[in-house]
């Protein structure tokens, strides 16, 4: 009786969340005739904030492209060249690695035509494409363009059918033919998406922060540290009064600050966020960034100083000296100028890294940056007794120098990694990077504890404790990087190493099977090696039928090949040893690829009852499996049912990085099953 109870209280709480059909783009279509046999066929996309469209020139390996079918051409009609495509942003995706290319809020794809057929009446059109956000969904759409025999208009609008992700009954947006040069939108009632999580991305905040620091490192320099005691001096001694000094430190600051934020306004002003956030993914701007930081490292290491032409600072202090606020902003712009050995090399890589993140992320880098640099100016002006507590100038500050050269050297490689893995060249793999990094700072290390010096530094008798602490540090970093190359995961530093996946021997060196006793099971039929040496079934039925006979509950794992999330669930999350435990013991782990392009045999084709859709592809099965079961058709979408097919959590999962909501979970869904057995 129990488990009847139950039953009748999942079949209520799951007919409660049949609508979570997502599709977050929009679409209108309108054919213009250009002359008697050649047309331009537009489709017009408006896709939901956050959402990305993907292209058709985004390369394989990655998110899937779109793809342009023409169903009846032949004989019908022509294609003039390649379907061009309005303004797309591409990024570099480190869980493909690859450059995926995509379209954000609205786009426009133009396909023009010649018609070879004078009797043809209608063009049809379908759309195969992939939008993603927390989710990732893979959509089908099929256009039809009306060509009117006799008055062949200039302008026929026409409205997508088959919509054959969504409820059949809700039509996306209809787009009527009122006149020849409009078009009357219609958008019935919005239907009601799935309610997930948001994935963590570096904000503003944490680039502010990270300026902060860059530029707290800045003021440890030998280039602008002395300067603080000599430059607060002056404003105390030259005021007639100690608030006027204080004024004077005070505005000092503010230009420092006023300097760099222009610099950044300029930056993406002159170049545009999304264009930047370009040129951060591309190959040569990745290896002439390695070039550049090298330098810098260089620089910094004492091989030679990079400096402004000293006739930039010598006009510069001359219009200090005309006095008030205008030659206090002529002082802060020759700190810039003097400081540029030290300050150059910090502040371009925080351009760069802070570019990437497009936006508005320039300006706010340059702000956190510039802030830290001018306090300590405004600080001791307001409390000059503090002057006296400063350290005196000497070697230590060629020692954070000389440490921050290593930090740029190690940087370096990060960028010559990125063109790498986006050329597939294989020249730096995870071992190769991490054999890198481990000799940079394994030499830092010995640099700290004064067992290698540098051009610049001074004799040493004695290493100060700070200084042996900071080795300390810097040395279990280094061993901490060791295993990495026998397969530790180091998440420390994930995302900047290449993944694991790409690498002599993805299991580490020395082994090429991996840790698990997986590979030495006899695996039950129908089932393979999946994630982290998972058992999994990618049929249904099969997986259905063992979690029967094992009497275990069933992880239904909605998923894809071209899966963005789905990667990083696997990644991060079922990697963790608790989730890991929990799916190597106490479920069936049943994994449907939507995206499977396999053909299933003619005689298991069917049409879909639910979308009207014909249903040809293993990948076409699973995706209306999941629609006409779940209601749902996104992915990764994770539910937990027990050895009948029946739901058992109160609600299915979706996009999750939170570890330990994701154990919750489940264990909730094991527990329920536990129950009712």
């Amino acid at each position: 009786m129990k488990k009847l109870l139950f039953i009748l209280l999942a079949f209520l709480a799951f007919a409660n969340g049949n609508a979570q059909i997502l599709d977050p783009a929009k679409w209108t279509t309108k054919i213009e005739k250009k002359s008697e046999t050649n047309y331009i066929l537009t489709f017009n996309t408006v896709i939901e904030n956050d959402w990305h469209l993907y292209s058709q020139f985004t390369p394989d390996g990655g998110p899937l492209p779109l793809e342009i079918i023409f169903k009846n051409q032949k004989g019908n009609f022509t294609l003039v060249g390649k379907a061009k495509e309005s303004k797309t942003r591409t990024a570099y995706n480190d869980i493909f690695e690859v450059n995926e290319t995509f379209f954000e809020k609205k786009g426009q794809i133009q396909q023009k035509i010649t018609i070879t057929n004078p009797k043809l009446t209608e063009i049809k059109v379908d759309f195969n494409y992939q939008v993603c956000k927390d989710v990732c969904i893979n959509i089908e759409k099929s256009f039809t363009f009306t060509i009117p025999a006799a008055s062949k208009a200039a302008e026929i609008a026409t409205i997508p059918t088959n919509l054959t992700t969504i409820d059949s009954a809700n039509v996306d947006t209809v787009v009527t033919n009122t006149d020849a040069n409009k078009e009357q939108v219609v958008t019935p009632e919005k239907v009601p998406v799935l309610d997930t999580k948001p994935s963590k991305q570096r904000g503003l905040w944490s680039i502010f922060f990270i300026a902060f620091l860059s530029g707290f490192a800045a003021l440890l320099t030998p280039c602008v540290f002395p300067m603080i005691p000599m430059t607060v001096s002056f404003f105390t001694k030259q005021s007639k009064t100690k608030a006027k000094g204080i004024r004077n430190a005070i505005i000092y600051g503010i230009a420092i600050i006023f300097i760099y934020v222009v610099l950044g306004f300029l930056v993406t002003w002159i170049f545009g966020a999304d264009a930047l956030n370009a040129l951060s993914t591309n190959v040569w701007f990745n290896i002439i960034f390695f070039v550049l930081l090298v330098t810098f490292a260089a620089s910094f290491l004492g091989a030679f100083e990079i400096m402004l032409p000293n006739s930039w600072a010598n006009k510069v202090d001359n219009q200090a000296d005309r006095g008030g606020i205008i030659g206090i902003l002529f002082m802060a712009l020759a700190l810039a100028i003097v400081s540029f050995s030290c300050t150059g090399p910090i502040v371009g890589t925080l351009l760069v890294e802070a570019a990437s993140k497009g936006g508005i992320a320039p300006i706010v880098g340059m702000f956190g940056f510039s802030l830290a640099l001018a306090l300590p100016f405004m600080l001791f002006a307001m409390f000059p007794g503090w002057l006296n507590s400063l350290p005196k100038s000497g070697g230590w500050l060629n020692t954070v120098k000389v440490v921050l050269g290593f930090l740029e050297l190690a940087l370096a490689f990060k960028f010559l990694s990125n063109a790498d893995l986006v050329l597939q060249l294989h020249f730096l793999e995870r071992e190769v990077f991490l054999a890198i990094w481990i000799a940079i700072f394994g030499t830092l290390a010995f640099y700290l504890f004064g067992k290698i010096t540098l051009p610049h530094d001074s004799p040493m008798t004695h290493i100060s404790v700070g200084r042996l602490s900071f080795g300390l540090v810097v040395l279990a970093f280094t061993i901490y990087l060791i295993p990495g190359i026998w397969g530790a995961p180091l998440k420390l530093i994930s995302g900047f190493p290449p993944p694991m996946t790409y690498s002599e021997s993805p299991y580490g060196v020395g082994n090429s099977k991996g840790s698990s006793n997986a590979t030495a099971q006899i695996l039950p039929e129908g089932a393979h090696l999946g994630p982290h040496d998972l058992i999994a079934f990618e049929d249904y039925e099969k997986g259905l039928a063992y979690a029967k006979s094992v009497n275990k509950p069933i992880l239904l794992d909605f998923t894809g090949y071209a899966c963005v999330n789905c990667r990083k669930m696997e990644d991060y999350v079922w990697s963790d040893p608790a989730i890991l435990k929990i799916l190597q013991a106490e479920v069936v782990l049943i994994s449907l690829y939507v995206d499977d392009k396999r053909e299933l045999p003619k005689s298991e084709q069917y049409v879909s009852k639910e979308t009207g859709k014909e249903i040809v592809s293993i990948g076409n099965k699973w995706s209306d499996f999941q629609i006409t079961k779940f209601k749902a058709n996104a992915q990764p979408y994770y539910i937990i049912l027990d050895t009948e097919g029946i739901m058992l959590s109160d609600k299915p999962e979706s996009y999750n990085s939170d570890i330990n909501a994701y154990k919750g979970w489940l264990r909730e869904g094991i527990d329920r099953f536990e129950k009712v057995k």
